[in-house]
C-alpha cells in the first residue's frame, strides 16, 4: 500500500512539475515521415538521418516544486551534427497537439537552413530564424504563435534576479524580433532553454559534457526512428569478490555449508525494464576486466586458418574508397579478395522450391530467344516461295517494275541483357525472421529460385555475394560468372552460403561494376540483395558508410548499369533514397517472401 501511494504521489507531482499536456503528446517516430520530407524539401542534407536527441544537462534556477519533482535538470533539444538531425522524442509543452507537431516541423525548417559559422549560438539561431522566415515567409504566422506560447513557458523576468532577468529579456526580445539583439547578458546560470532554436552538437567524448562559463552565456547553455541516444561512458575497475565488508553478525548464520556467494555484480540475466533503466541513466560505466564471466562467452571474428576458410581466387584486388569529409578518393585503400568455397558439393534444388521453380520456369521461357523469318530480303539463306511466285506472276503479267526481294533470313530474337546478383552474407543475415527461417536461408532460397528462372529466360547472368572485416579483407564470394552454365554445382555453392562479417558495400559494389562493365550487352542490370545498412568495424560506420555507398552507385550509372537494390531492413527509407534514388529500391516488408517476390521484380525491370 506504501508503495502504491508513494508511485501516485511521485507521479501528481512530477506531472505537476514539468506543466505539460501529456493528452496532446506528440511523438518523434509518428512524425518521422513528414519531418523527413519536409526537412529534404527545403534544402536539408539528404544524408542527414533522423534521431532522437540527448538530454542536455542545464544548472537553471527552480522553482520549489522542481526541486520537490527532480525534474528541469535536463532537457531533449533540437541540434544537427555531421551525420544526424537530432530531435526531441515526444513534445508535449502546448495546450494543442497542433502546436507540438508545428514545434516539430518549425525545427525541421530550421535545420534545413544554412548554418553560421560564427560560432556565436546566441547570434547563429538568430540569423537562421531570418534566412527561413525570408525564404519561406508562408511560416511567419506559424513561428509567431509558437513563439507566444513558447513566452509563456519560459520564466518572467520579473521572477528573477537582475543579470537573469536582464537576459531573459534579451532572449525573449530576440525570439520576437530575430537579428535585433547581438549580445546575450551574463548571468551565474544558464538561460532557460530555448525550445525554438538549434543548438550545438553535444561533444559526447569529453569526461562529463560540460561546457564553460562563457558557453553559457554566449554560445550554448548546456550540455523512428529508432532511439539512438548515446551516452556518456566511464572505464571501472573490475568487482573483485575477495573484497567488501560484511554489516551483519556472523553468528546470525545457521551454518557455514547454507551459505552460498552469489556475485551479483556478475548476473547476466535479462531484465525486462532494463531499457527503460538505461535510458535514465546519464553514464554507463563499463568493467574493464571480468575474467570470470568473460571466459564464459568469447566471440571472435579472426579470419578461420587457411585450411579451414573458402579458396581464394588470387592476391586480391585493391580498390579506391571515397572519403566524403575530404570530397576525395583513397586509391588502394580497400582490398577485395575473391573467394570460391572449399566445400560446396553439387547438390539438386531443395524439394520445398520445385513447385515454384517449375511455376517460375515456364513464366520465364516465354522471354527466350525464338527464330523470326524475316520475309521479302534481297538475300537470306533460303528462297522465299511467296515472293517467287509473285514475281512470276508479275513476270508473265509484265506489270511493272519487278520485285527483287525474294529471300527470306531467320533472325534470332535475343534480349540484349545481363544481370549480376551481389548478395549481402554479412553477420546480420544470422538473424531469424520467424521460428524456422533465417534471413541467410530466404536469401539462399531468393537466389535459387531466381537462378532456375533466368536459366529458364537464357538471360545471361552471374552470382556473387560478399561480406567483410575492415578494409583490408573484403570478401567477394564467386558463386556463378556470366560464362557458366547454372548446374548442380552452382546450386551447391549458393547453398553453401553461410554468415559471414561486416557490410563493406561501396567496396564490393565497385568490384561488381567492373565485372559488369566488361559485358556487351546494352542493358546491365546490378542487383543488390541486402538486409541492412553499410557498416563495418573500422571508419565504415554511419554517414562515412551511407556516402562511400552512394558514390559507388553513381559510378555505376556513369558506367551505364543500372543499380537496383532489394532490402528487408525496415528503417532502408532513411537512407535508400539518398543511395540509390527514389525508384531504384524496393523494401520487402515480409521477408519469407523474399524468394517469390525477386523474380516478379526482376520481371519488372527488364520490361
Amino acid at each position: 500500500m506504501e508503495e502504491w501511494v508513494g508511485y501516485k504521489w511521485h507521479e501528481y507531482i512530477t506531472r505537476q512539475a514539468l506543466g505539460e499536456f501529456p493528452e496532446h503528446a506528440v511523438i518523434l517516430k509518428d512524425e518521422a515521415h513528414h519531418l523527413g520530407i519536409l526537412f529534404r524539401a527545403l534544402g536539408g542534407d539528404p544524408a542527414l538521418s533522423l534521431v532522437t536527441a540527448e538530454p542536455r544537462h542545464f544548472r537553471l534556477r527552480r522553482r520549489f516544486l522542481h526541486k520537490l519533482a527532480g525534474t528541469h535538470r535536463k532537457f531533449e533539444l533540437a541540434w544537427r551534427d555531421e551525420q544526424n538531425l537530432r530531435l526531441p522524442e515526444r513534445i508535449a509543452l502546448f495546450p494543442a497537439r497542433e502546436l507540438n507537431r508545428d514545434l516539430y516541423l518549425w525545427l525541421a525548417a530550421l535545420a534545413a537552413s544554412p548554418h553560421p559559422e560564427s560560432g556565436n549560438w546566441f547570434v547563429d539561431n538568430q540569423a537562421m530564424v531570418e534566412s527561413v522566415l525570408a525564404r519561406w515567409p508562408g511560416l511567419e504566422r506559424m513561428y509567431q504563435r509558437l513563439v507566444s506560447h513558447a513566452l509563456q513557458w519560459r520564466p518572467h523576468p520579473d521572477d528573477l534576479p537582475e543579470g537573469e532577468a536582464a537576459r531573459e529579456d534579451a532572449i525573449r526580445q530576440a525570439l520576437i524580433h530575430p537579428g535585433s539583439i547581438q549580445r546575450l547578458p551574463k548571468a551565474a546560470n544558464d538561460p532557460w532553454p530555448v525550445i525554438l532554436w538549434l543548438y550545438p552538437a553535444l561533444d559526447l567524448s569529453s569526461s562529463a559534457g560540460k561546457i564553460t562559463n562563457d558557453d553559457r552565456n554566449q554560445a550554448s547553455p548546456g550540455g523512428v526512428p529508432k532511439k539512438r541516444k548515446r551516452r556518456q561512458a566511464e572505464r571501472v575497475e573490475s568487482f573483485d569478490r575477495d573484497q567488501g565488508l560484511m554489516i551483519f553478525r556472523l553468528e546470525s548464520l545457521f551454518s557455514w555449508t547454507e551459505f552460498i556467494p552469489v556475485d551479483r555484480a556478475g548476473d547476466d540475466t535479462e531484465e525486462d525494464d532494463a531499457e527503460a533503466v538505461a535510458d535514465d541513466m546519464d553514464r554507463i560505466s563499463v568493467s574493464s576486466d571480468r575474467s570470470d564471466t568473460s571466459a564464459s562467452i568469447k566471440f571472435d571474428l579472426d579470419l578461420p586458418s587457411e585450411e579451414n576458410d573458402d579458396i581464394r581466387l588470387g592476391p586480391g584486388i585493391h580498390l579506391p574508397e571515397w572519403d566524403w569529409r575530404s570530397q576525395s578518393y583513397r586509391e588502394k585503400f580497400c582490398c577485395l579478395q575473391p573467394m570460391l568455397a572449399r566445400e560446396a558439393p553439387a547438390a539438386e534444388l531443395p524439394e520445398p522450391l520445385r513447385r515454384p521453380a517449375k511455376r517460375l520456369q515456364r513464366q520465364f521461357s516465354a522471354l527466350k530467344p525464338l527464330k523470326q523469318w524475316q520475309r521479302r530480303q534481297v538475300e537470306g539463306e533460303e528462297l522465299d516461295l511467296d515472293a517467287c511466285v509473285e514475281r512470276a506472276v508479275q513476270h508473265r503479267q509484265r506489270q511493272g517494275a519487278i520485285d527483287q526481294k525474294l529471300f527470306r533470313r531467320c533472325q534470332q530474337s535475343q534480349r540484349d541483357l545481363a544481370c549480376l546478383v551481389l548478395a549481402d552474407v554479412s553477420l546480420s543475415t544470422e538473424s531469424y525472421i520467424n521460428n524456422h527461417q533465417r534471413v541467410i536461408d530466404v536469401a539462399r532460397d531468393g537466389l535459387q529460385l531466381l537462378s532456375e528462372a533466368l536459366s529458364a529466360s537464357r538471360d545471361p547472368f552471374a552470382l556473387f555475394a560478399f561480406s567483410s572485416r575492415r578494409r583490408d579483407h573484403v570478401r567477394f564470394h564467386h558463386i556463378k560468372g556470366f560464362d557458366e552454365a547454372y548446374t548442380a554445382t552452382v546450386r551447391g555453392r549458393i547453398q553453401a552460403l553461410e554468415p559471414g562479417y561486416y557490410t563493406r558495400m561501396g567496396t564490393a559494389i565497385r568490384q561488381a561494376t567492373r565485372v559488369l562493365q566488361s559485358r556487351h550487352e546494352h542493358q546491365k542490370i546490378l542487383l543488390l540483395l541486402t538486409d541492412g545498412k553499410p557498416n563495418d568495424l573500422d571508419l565504415y560506420e554511419g554517414r562515412y558508410g551511407v556516402e562511400d555507398t552512394r558514390m559507388a552507385v553513381q559510378e555505376a550509372l556513369k558506367a551505364g548499369l543500372t543499380p537496383f537494390c532489394v532490402t528487408i531492413d525496415d528503417e532502408a527509407s532513411e537512407y535508400l533514397p539518398y543511395v540509390f534514388g527514389s525508384n531504384n529500391y524496393v523494401v520487402i516488408r515480409d521477408p519469407a517472401q523474399l524468394p517469390l517476390q525477386l523474380p516478379k521484380l526482376y520481371l519488372n525491370l527488364t520490361r
